[in-house]
């Protein structure tokens, strides 16, 4: 059956592996009003045997299946399968898979096409090398076309994403050094993921700002990987995240530096045509100010905004998304939808919590 049958004929079939951690009851959420998708099956390894309300009480009477290990799931009657499992347990899962079975994979095991680079940056050997070949990186908006016929999507990062869909058209079009980028960004509590962890706690965050991942952040991989894609040649950024006392939510400030003759007006007008026609993302005009993320939080949307910088010849950007809607499991559902042929808005169309 093709997937443009699937949206004509039956829902679609999904499991959700990973269900009981952010972004897998983010996807419920989601999916839950989704009109193409029935949940099939939850897992969660370490909630094995729990009804769904158990681990997320607001989640009563929305009619979900038990948490299962994900042995117990009989793959042959899924057709979709979002993988919200922790980094460097994804590998051997997937590649178990029955060969009928879509994946978006939201860990980071099937980013990276390097398998040297994987090992370097995660510590340990590729699992699944003859797999990673047919994983897309599923940077929505500049992966449309593969992602259709895609078997494997390796959903970006939320931090990748946030800084590649300004960056990705101003390298592309060599208005700004490749080689004099700065990251700095900061994100809500929710993107450390749902496990007790001491730096975590709400008494060690709340009240500040931190600093992490100094000089050796994964994402830096996937940043320089895509666009070093773009620039056809090696780029190497500096990126700086920030853990912010907030439940969700990501920006990034982006300095960077204008190529000879090109203007803030320029690189904003290149951002703005590019992405005119995309649904999920907007290009701030000058007269409206900057990005917040206020604008974005409980949606899939990612806003941009440009400004001058006080040093002649060097730009501000202002990227924010919602690191589990945009970052993480909407962007998933987005992909999902073009793989199965269906409107790339669909269980999306959303506005921003506010306040």
């Amino acid at each position: 059956m093709t997937a443009s049958e699937h949206s004509s004929l039956q829902p679609i079939r999904t499991a959700i592996l990973g269900a009981s951690g952010y972004t897998g009851v983010e996807l419920i959420r989601l999916l839950r009003g989704h009109p193409h998708v029935r949940i099939v099956a939850l897992t969660g390894d370490s909630q094995a045997g729990k009804e769904a309300a158990e681990v997320y009480p607001h989640l009563r009477a929305r009619d979900l299946p038990a948490l299962v290990k994900h042995e117990a799931v009989d793959f042959s009657a899924v057709d979709l399968v979002f993988c919200c499992l922790p980094h460097g347990t994804t590998q051997p899962i997937i590649a178990a898979l029955p060969e009928h079975v879509r994946i978006v994979d939201l860990s980071a095991d099937f980013r990276l096409f390097d398998e040297a680079a994987y090992a370097h940056w995660y510590g340990h050997p590729h699992q699944a090398a003859a797999l990673q070949k047919q994983a897309v990186y599923g940077l929505t908006e500049y992966a449309r076309e593969a992602v259709k016929g895609a078997r494997l999507v390796a959903n970006p990062g939320c931090y990748p994403t946030c800084s590649l869909l300004p960056l990705l058209p101003l390298i592309a079009t060599r208005q700004i050094d490749a080689h004099a980028i700065v990251i700095n960004a900061l994100s809500g509590i929710s993107g450390a993921g749902r496990s007790a962890k001491q730096a975590n706690l709400f008494t060690e965050l709340d009240g500040g700002v931190s600093a992490y991942g100094l000089g050796h952040h994964r994402h830096m991989a996937e940043m320089e990987q895509e666009l070093s894609r773009a620039a056809a040649a090696p780029v190497r950024v500096s990126f700086t995240p920030h853990l912010m006392p907030m439940k969700r939510g990501m920006l990034a400030t982006i300095r960077v530096k204008l190529t000879e003759k090109n203007t803030v007006d320029d690189l904003r007008e290149t951002l703005a045509a590019r992405y005119e026609t995309e649904r999920f993302v907007r290009v701030l005009k000058a007269s409206e100010g900057a990005a917040s993320t206020h604008q974005v939080v409980g949606t899939n949307d990612a806003i941009i905004s440009v400004h001058a910088d006080r040093v002649e010849g060097y730009a501000l950007i202002i990227s924010v998304i919602d690191n589990l809607g945009k970052g993480a499991s909407g962007q998933a559902l987005h992909n999902a939808n073009i793989m199965f042929g269906l409107a790339e808005e669909t269980g999306l169309n959303l506005l921003a919590m506010f306040p």
